[in-house]
């Protein structure tokens, strides 16, 4: 499930970023836990475009990672 959605609807989830992610500002993602979902958007955009994968998915992404 790749879908797009509009970030205003998950404004209301808790973001976090990789305790990789540094203070500089890099191409860093977000990700949130949604019902069912992973949410995941563009760190320095996040009014942008949000994605949503399965929590499956998330988790074999992260661990090929």
């Amino acid at each position: 499930m790749n879908d797009s959605e509009s970030s205003a609807n998950a404004s209301d989830l808790a973001w976090f970023k990789s305790s990789y992610s540094g203070a500089e500002g890099g191409q860093c993602v977000e990700a949130a836990a949604g019902t069912g979902v992973v949410h995941i958007r563009d760190s320095k955009v996040v009014a942008g475009p949000v994605i949503r994968v399965s929590r499956e998915a998330w988790a074999a992404f992260v661990g090929d990672a």
